[in-house]
Parts: structure tokens; sequence; C-alpha cells
């Protein structure tokens, strides 16, 4: 299959020389979901799991790593665009062209790790100029891994990637004090800070979210964490210990800190081996009059069918949870028929269902389709990586139009899906009006299946805002189709359709899609179509002449110096609005990259990606 043949060659890449060239995947898997990319990094390649560890390929950093915002916002020093990030001040290579392609290794890499999920949103100038507004940020930067440290109006705490010393640890303590939000991700942090946090907790009622994410904190640190989180005084609502080293001995303790603290609304403890045992003790305490949980984050957590009595019981008696994620664990179609049937059930009013990579198949998709029909409160559902096929979706589809279903956003990448799926996904998105999202990605709908899709984007009631396409086996062919859905479509503003032989005659095509009035794309996805520079004059035309168009990917496209120029040329236009520009793995020359460099000094809020 394909996709099995991608991840093989991509786990090849990454064991040898050539580990650029596999980022721009890893980039791609990251908006894709993140689940899809940290089910290939856990189970392929666990090494290469923070920026730390990709330094062990031979990438040395010195110097700072800046990191500005929060999650939402893209990796970038507090002055300069991506391209130019410099998270070290010296990289010990050898070579110019090595230090080119270590360096474009380091910028990919933050960006993979941070980069937002969904796109079309915010724009990073607005978000930006707000934060000018409202904000007061002071930064302390840091040798070796130092990350920016944000503090707001809301005194918000945010560092990533960043070694802790004893004395830039106590300087830090001082501050969270009197913080809302501590965010310490890939901060190397151990039991031995948890007891300092713990007593933070205690003495600062104000804080409210605690995000500790891929920290070896081990079980110790947990109970250190669970002791503040008892103490009356504690008032937090968010909590994140996702790949902390956890086991089901933390559960007992978190069982606790559920039953007797209703402050806490969300739970994050995915990439953890709590194992059944021990998400059935943590279902013991949600079970608990007490606890008002509202999200439960429970991927890669070594998870079998065993679990799922459990967690119907939880769910009976929780009618506030709203999220719950099972992605990436064992179930299989007996017990998702069962959960499902607890789901049914229930009293609670759950807005999103994650199911990816459970073992799914078509025999699971007629319980799958009556929590569509019971739960008109459901309005995110995530199946991908699950073989249902035509068959499975056909079934899914009977919920989905069921008049209670109130669906936004659907995820089924990689589901087997064909072109036999795209009659019943074109009813889909042209009746229901509710959904805004939906991503098909590796699935071999071929030109066919993509042109009914197109037919149902032209229908006045289709309000989707997000295509996903990529890697679907689309040609020149389907262009003609996708330019005329473009041109009637108002709604559509993210289209990715990259890893498909579109051609310069089909990008053409859709560019005369896109100069329509109608047309209001945002971002515009076409890595790796076999594009040229012949396509790049259009292309110059649509970035000057539709001001909403603020994000293009033209990566591993062989654009060479003259369509690199046409690009940069239409930047420079008063009337360009793009802001991020990925242009990764394109060869140009030095004077080329001269220009680009320029570009960027002159429109420092464009952020050109190389």
């Amino acid at each position: 299959m394909r996709s099995r043949q991608a991840w093989l060659a991509l786990e090849q890449t990454l064991r040898g020389n050539n580990l650029h060239q596999s980022l721009y995947k890893y980039f791609q898997l990251r908006l894709e979901h993140k689940s899809k990319l940290n089910h290939f990094l856990k189970k392929k390649t666990s090494r290469f799991t923070t920026v730390q560890d990709f330094t062990s390929v031979g990438v040395v950093f010195k110097g700072d790593i800046a990191r500005q915002g929060g999650e939402n916002q893209l990796p970038a020093a507090a002055n300069g665009p991506i391209s130019t990030l410099n998270p070290c001040n010296d990289l010990e290579t050898k070579g110019n062209f090595e230090m080119r392609e270590n360096q474009r290794t380091i910028n990919l890499v933050k960006l993979m790790l941070h980069r937002p999920l969904q796109t079309g949103k915010q724009t990073l100038p607005q978000a930006e100029a707000e934060d000018e507004k409202s904000r007061d940020v002071k930064r302390f930067l840091r040798p070796a891994f130092s990350a920016d440290l944000i503090l707001t109006v809301k005194m918000e705490l945010d560092i990533q990637c960043e070694e802790m010393s004893p004395s830039r640890w106590a300087e830090l303590l001082t501050t969270m004090k009197s913080c809302k939000t501590i965010r310490l991700d890939d901060c190397n942090l151990s039991s031995s800070n948890c007891e300092d946090l713990s007593s933070i907790i205690n003495t600062n009622p104000s804080l409210t979210e605690l995000k500790l994410n891929n920290n070896e904190l081990g079980d110790a640190g947990v109970e250190y964490l669970c002791k503040g989180l008892l103490t009356p005084s504690c008032s937090l609502q968010k909590l994140w210990l996702q790949n902390c080293n956890l086991t089901s001995a933390s559960c007992e303790t978190l069982r606790s800190v559920l039953s007797a603290q209703p402050s806490l609304t969300e739970l994050h403890v995915g990439d953890n081996r709590l194992g059944t045992a021990g998400v059935k003790v943590l279902c013991q305490g949600i079970m608990n009059p007490s606890c008002k949980l509202q999200k439960l984050q429970l991927e890669y957590c070594e998870l079998t069918a065993d679990i799922v009595e459990a967690l119907n019981a939880a769910l009976q008696s929780k009618p506030t949870l709203k999220e719950l994620s099972l992605s990436n664990n064992t179930l299989g179609d007996t017990a998702v028929k069962q959960l499902c049937r607890g789901l049914v059930e229930a009293s609670c009013n759950l807005e999103l269902l994650h199911l990816e990579n459970c073992g799914i198949t078509s025999d699971s998709c007629m319980e799958i389709s009556a929590v569509l029909r019971n739960k008109s409160s459901l309005m995110d559902l995530s199946v991908g990586d699950n073989k249902i096929g035509d068959s499975g979706l056909a079934l899914l589809c009977q919920g989905l139009m069921h008049p209670s279903c109130k669906i936004q956003k659907l995820w089924l990448w990689d589901c087997d899906l064909t072109s036999a799926s795209c009659k019943d996904l074109s009813r889909l998105i042209s009746t229901k009006e509710t959904l805004t999202e939906i991503s098909l990605i590796d699935n071999n709908l071929r030109d066919s299946g993509m042109e009914m899709l197109c037919q149902a984007l032209k229908d006045p009631k289709s309000k989707l805002q997000e295509l996903w396409v990529r890697e679907c086996g689309l040609t020149t062919a389907c262009c003609k189709a996708v330019s005329s859905a473009l041109s009637t479509n108002k709604h559509l503003k993210v289209l990715h359709i990259g890893e498909n032989k579109l051609g310069d005659t089909g990008v053409e095509l859709l560019c005369e899609g896109l100069m329509h009035p109608n047309c209001n794309i945002q971002s515009l996805w076409l890595g790796n179509c076999d594009l040229t520079a012949g396509c790049c004059a259009t292309l110059a035309t649509i970035m000057a002449t539709k001001q909403c168009l603020t994000e293009l990917d033209l990566s591993y496209n062989p654009l060479d110096d003259e369509g690199i120029r046409k690009i940069c040329e239409a930047l420079r236009k008063p009337s360009c609005n793009v802001q991020q520009l990925i242009l990764y793995d394109i060869l140009w020359s030095s004077e080329v990259d001269d220009e680009l460099r320029a570009l960027e000094e002159s429109k420092p809020e464009v952020k050109i990606i190389s």
C-alpha cells in the first residue's frame, strides 16, 4: 500500500544521513493531525521526540532557541522571520552546504513541533498587534535551549525546550507565584521540580492552568504535584501531563485529585503507560460526584478492550464530560461498539470524540453512526487511520446525514476510502450546513472522486471552510472542477491539495477559480505537485491580487531561480498580503538567496520557511 511504503521510506530517511529531507513530511503530518505524527514517532523512531533529540543526528545547538507566544503561534525569533530563525549562535558543522542544510533542519524541526494544527484562523501579525495593545511582554533569554519567557497582563509563563539550571529555576519560581498560567513543556524537569511546583499550587490561588508535557516527572513527581492539588486553596482547572513517564502508580493519586478537586475540568495524560488497570482507577475518581471533568485525553495509554466497561460507567455518571480522546489505543471493534452503546445511553453532552488508530473497521461504523444520530452535541469526530473502507463510510454517513447530527469537523484520513465513497461524501458536503472542516488525506479518491466533491462544494447549502485532500491520487484532470468550485464557493478558506500530480497546467486552471471575486481562500497548499517556473507568473498574480490569501506552500517543486524570482516580485508588492510562504527543499542560487533575505528584512511581517 502506498501509505505504508511512504512510512517505511520516511523511517529509512530518518535513520540515514538526509534527515532534513524528511522533515517537510513531518511538518505536513503535524498539520494533518498531531496523533499521526506522534504515532510514527513513537512506533518507529521514538528517539526523535524533542528538539534536543534531533541534535543526536549531528546538529549541535549553541546559544538561544527563541520561542515567541503561545501554542497557537508560529515559533519565531523576537524580531525575525522563520527562515532566519537563529536558534543557535553557531552551528558546529562542516562546510557551507552542510551548515545551510542543518539550519533548514533546525528551522523546520521547530516549526514542526510548535505550528498550530489549524490554519486559516487569526494571522500571526494580527495576533502580535493585539499583543502590543494588551500585553506587557518581558523576555529573558538564556543559553542552551532557552525559550522566550512571556509574561502578560494575565501573568502567563510560557517556556518550551529549556534546560533548567538551579539558578534559572529559582528565578522562575519567584515569577510563578503570581502566574495564572504556567507552561513548561520540554524543560527537562524531574520529580524534584515537582516538589517546588506543589508549593506554587498551594500558595498561588490564581493558577488555573499547568502544562508540564514531555518532562521526566515520573510517578514520584506526580505524587508531589497532587499534594498541592489537594489543598483547599488550589483552583487549578487544566492539567497537562502528556509524555511524563507515568505509570499506573500515578493513577491512584490522580484519582484522589479528581474526587476532591471540583475546579479541575481538563486532564491530559496521554503518552503515558497508564495501562487499562491505571485508567480504571482514574474512572473511579471521575465517577465521584465532586468531579466536574469536561475534557479527558488518554491517547497512547496502552489501553485495551477491557477498559470500556469502566469508561462507560464513568460516562453514565458524568454529564459534564464534553471531550474524550482515546486515539492510538488497541481497542478493536468489539470495544468500540460497546463504548458507542454507552455513549448513546450516557447523559453527557459529548462534543469531541477521537478514535484514531483504534483498530476500527466497518464493523464498528453502525454503532458510531448511532452516536452521531443520538448526540446532537457531537461536533468533532476523528476516526482517521482506521480501515473502515467505503462500506464503513456509507454507514457513518447515515448518522452524519441525520437531521439531529450537528457535526462541524470530520477527520477521515487514511481510512481506505476510494472514489466510491465520494457520492456519500458529496451528499454530506452539499447538505450538512454545520460541516466546516473535513480531512480525506491519503485516501485513493482519484480525479473522479474529487470531481464529485467539487460539485458538492458548488451547492449553496455547502458551508465547508477547510478541505484536506493531500495525497489522494489527483491529477490535472480534476483541476477544472476544482477551479469551478473555487469560483462558486464563498466559504472555503483552506485548501490542502499537495502531494498530487497537478502540474503547471492544473495549477493554471486552479488560478482561474482563485481569481474569481467569490473565492476567499486564505491558505493554499501546493507542495510536491510537479510545478515548475512555468506557473509562477500566474501564482504571482494571485499573490498580488487576492488579499485574502495569507498562506502559500510551494515546497518540493522545482521552481528554480526563475520561479522564485517571480514569487519574490509578487511579495514585494504592497497589495500582496501573503504572510507565510513555505518554500522547503527548493534549490536556488546564492543570488536568489540574497534576494530572499533582503525581502525578509524589508517586510518583516512575511515569514518565509525555506
